[in-house]
């Protein structure tokens, strides 16, 4: 009988699996980037309709009236007249006043703003007593509209019935007509201004402020600094970045003011609280002349972005080096 040999079963063979060549995964990637843009694109487009339509749009007309002798109440087409309107601006010793006054007034109102609301954040992020109430009337005049405020503090300004003429009479003082008064006049607006535009800047301070981390400013404390310490190292260099932001957009927001200056003054006595806006505003709809108003506007656009610039750029600058 023959033995019979048994050979081993042989295994299958296996096909090597396919390595993925190196150009798949940026393939990939630039398509994974493609779509997360387009989603991006997508989501911000309904945002972006209302602030093309009625800023973006309107702020190229405004640029391309400047180079016409357009008129408020004209029946024929205007003409473009190029450079003309700012020629004659560069002449316009009136505007330029206005302008300078529009200086002061942004600058002293951001700046008051800036401090008063940064103290009231400080107070009002203490263990205070009826904290709730007090952050409730710190908020009362950004919640009022301009109009209001600017009739009330009329009535407060009164020389014959308001109260702050009674008070300083039962004080012994003079009667004083603060809205008509040619030195006073510009003063008690810019209170005006600090008073309606100071609790947006105690809300974002406030916030900022309970951002700041408790375990910084225990570590200062048990280090030996004081209050005024912990406020200069700790507290400012954490606001920083929201100070910047408050403080950039209030200056425009105030060089840009209209409602409570024109309700109050209307830019009296004698063109002493004419700011840039009421001039452009008396130069549109009084005289009538819209290309003129048009580049007066286009200057002031021109102004605030190169002050937000060159301001931005120095903080960006400090921050970095710091």
């Amino acid at each position: 009988m023959t033995a019979t040999r048994l050979l081993p079963p042989t295994e299958p063979a296996q096909t090597p699996t396919p390595t993925p060549t190196p150009k798949s995964r940026p393939r990939n990637r630039s398509a994974l980037a493609r779509r997360q843009r387009n989603e991006a694109v997508a989501l911000a487009f309904p945002a972006l309709v209302p602030v093309i339509i009625l800023s973006v749009i309107p702020l190229l007309i405004g640029v391309s009236l400047a180079f016409t002798n357009s008129q408020l109440i004209s029946t024929e087409a205007p003409d473009f007249v190029g450079a003309d309107n700012f020629v004659r601006l560069l002449r316009n010793g009136a505007f330029w006043n206005a302008f300078g006054i529009g200086a002061v007034w942004s600058i002293s109102v951001t700046a008051l703003q800036f401090v008063g609301g940064l103290a009231l954040a400080l107070l009002l992020n203490t263990d205070l007593k009826f904290r709730g109430i007090a952050r409730f009337l710190a908020i009362i005049p950004w919640a009022m509209p301009p109009v209001v405020v600017a009739i009330m503090w009329q009535m407060i300004y009164s020389p014959t019935n308001g109260p702050l003429d009674w008070l300083i009479r039962n004080l012994g003082g003079p009667n004083i007509n603060w809205l008509g008064n040619f030195s006073l006049a510009l003063p008690a607006v810019i209170l005006v201004g600090v008073w309606a535009g100071m609790p947006q800047n105690t809300i974002s301070y406030l916030a900022g402020l309970q951002q700041v981390p408790v375990e910084l400013t225990e570590a200062a404390r048990v280090d030996g600094a004081g209050a005024w310490s912990r406020f200069i190292h700790v507290t400012l260099p954490a606001l920083r970045p929201i100070i910047i932001s408050i403080v950039s957009l209030s200056f425009i927001w105030n060089f840009n003011s209209f409602g409570i200056v024109y309700v109050m003054t209307e830019g009296g006595p004698g063109g002493k609280t004419l700011l840039p806006m009421l001039f452009v505003y008396i130069e549109a709809f009084r005289n009538g002349n819209t290309g003129m108003a048009a580049a007066m506007t286009d200057v002031i656009v021109i102004f605030l972005l190169l002050v937000l610039s060159l301001f931005l750029l120095r903080q960006f600058r400090k921050g970095a080096a710091a």
